[in-house]
C-alpha cells in the first residue's frame, strides 16, 4: 500500500458538505476532528496538502478537504493502535525528524543568501577580471596504433584530403562521418594530451600523432577565436548553486565549530554498520 493510496480512496468517497464554514478567528490551531481525544487541526491539514503529489494538488478544494481529513483520521487511528514501536522504527523517526528540520533550516539560510546583489558580486568575481579563453575549431583522425597514424600523416603530407581520410580511417565514428570535424570547444573540454597539442598547433597544419587514452590522433586546427564571457543571465543558475553551496558550508561550519562535539564511536569496528540485527535488541 503506497503512502497516498488511502488518500485516493478517501477522495473517491467524498461526503456531501453543507458548505464552507470559515470563521473570523479560524487559525492553524482550529480543531477539525478528534480521534479518541487526539486533536487534528486545520494546520495539520494544510501541511499535508503542501506535501501531496502534484496530481492531488489539482483536485477541487472540497475533494481535498474531505480526502485529507479522512486520511488524517485514519492515520491517527492506526497510530493509536500501535502500543510498542520497534527500535528500528523509533530510530528512523528520529532520523526523519532530524533530516527534515535540518532541511528547513538550510532552506531559510539559502533563501536569504541568493539575492541580485550576491549574484552580481559572484559574477564579477568570476568573470570581471578573467583572462578571455581561446576556443578552437578542429578536426581529428583517431586510429589505434602509432604505425597507422604515421602512415596517414605521410599521406596527408603528400596532399591527401584530411576529411576523406577521416571518413575512411577514423575509429571515432561520430566525428569520422563528418570528416573528423569536432566543432568548437574550449579549455578543459578535451583530454589533456589532445588539448596540449591543439594549443601548440599551427592553424591549418596537421599535428604529428598525439597519443591519448583513446588512441592516436592526427589533429587539424582550422581556426581559433576569443570566447566572449557569458552573461549574468546565462550563468545565473550556476552562480546561485555556488552561492548556495558556500552559504550552506559556511553555516554548517559555524554551527559545528561552536558546538561541543565528542566522538566516542570513532573507535568502533566500521563493519558494525552492516549489522542490522542490533536493531532487533
Amino acid at each position: 500500500m503506497t503512502k497516498w493510496t488511502g488518500f485516493l480512496a478517501s477522495c473517491a468517497v467524498l461526503a456531501v458538505l453543507s458548505g464552507p464554514a470559515l470563521a473570523q478567528d479560524t487559525t492553524a490551531d482550529t480543531i477539525v476532528a478528534t480521534v479518541n481525544g487526539t486533536d487534528i487541526t486545520l494546520g495539520h491539514m494544510i501541511a499535508l496538502r503542501e506535501s501531496l503529489p502534484q496530481q492531488y494538488q489539482a483536485l477541487p478544494d472540497d475533494v481535498l478537504f474531505s480526502g485529507i481529513l479522512d486520511q488524517l483520521i485514519q492515520q491517527t487511528a492506526l497510530e493509536q493502535s500501535v502500543t510498542d514501536i520497534a527500535k528500528r522504527d523509533q530510530l528512523a523517526l528520529e532520523n526523519d525528524r532530524r533530516g527534515y528540520i535540518s532541511g528547513v533550516t538550510l532552506q531559510e539560510v539559502v533563501a536569504g543568501a541568493i539575492t541580485d546583489e550576491a549574484l552580481q558580486a559572484a559574477y564579477d568575481a568570476k568573470f570581471a577580471n578573467a583572462t578571455p579563453a581561446t576556443e578552437y575549431n578542429a578536426a581529428h583522425i583517431l586510429v589505434d596504433s602509432a604505425e597507422k597514424a604515421a602512415e596517414l600523416k605521410a599521406q596527408l603530407d603528400g596532399g591527401a584530403d584530411f576529411a576523406e581520410l577521416a571518413r575512411t580511417n577514423s575509429t571515432d565514428v561520430g566525428s569520422g562521418t563528418n570528416g573528423g570535424d569536432l566543432g568548437w570547444f574550449g579549455p578543459g573540454m578535451m583530454v589533456k594530451p589532445f588539448e596540449d597539442a591543439v594549443i601548440a598547433a599551427e592553424i591549418g597544419q596537421v599535428t604529428a600523432p598525439v597519443q591519448s587514452d583513446f588512441g592516436f590522433h592526427l589533429i587539424l586546427v582550422k581556426e581559433t577565436r576569443v570566447a566572449a564571457a557569458p552573461s549574468l543571465d546565462d550563468t545565473r543558475d550556476e552562480l546561485a548553486a555556488e552561492i548556495e553551496r558556500t552559504t550552506v558550508e559556511a553555516h554548517i561550519k559555524t554551527l559545528t565549530d561552536a558546538a561541543e562535539i565528542t566522538r566516542p564511536g570513532e573507535g568502533l569496528d566500521p563493519t558494525l554498520l552492516r549489522d542490522a540485527t542490533l536493531l532487533d535488541n
